[in-house]
């Protein structure tokens, strides 16, 4: 007798819990890409990283000493002729 055997169907709810996949097609049905969760964890990691240090740079650049150029008003010690 065939009975109905519940693993079967576990494991198949258990793979739709994966996570999420996107993938994208063009107008002729081709696979261009897919896109899965790491990309979007690494996408993610980049923007805050990128954040960070656009954050720091312009807190460095903030506090540096001005770059207009004074030329000295006293004359050189050593004149070479």
């Amino acid at each position: 007798m065939n009975k109905f055997d519940s693993a079967k169907r576990r494991t198949r709810i258990d793979q739709s819990s994966e996570g999420w996949l996107v993938q994208v097609y063009n107008s002729d049905r081709r696979l261009l890409c897919v896109l899965e969760p790491s990309h979007a964890w690494t996408f993610l990691w980049g923007c805050g990283f990128g954040l960070l240090l656009a954050v720091g740079w312009f807190n460095l650049a903030s506090y540096s000493p001005s770059t207009t150029y004074e030329p000295a008003k006293t004359p050189p010690s050593l004149w070479i002729d």
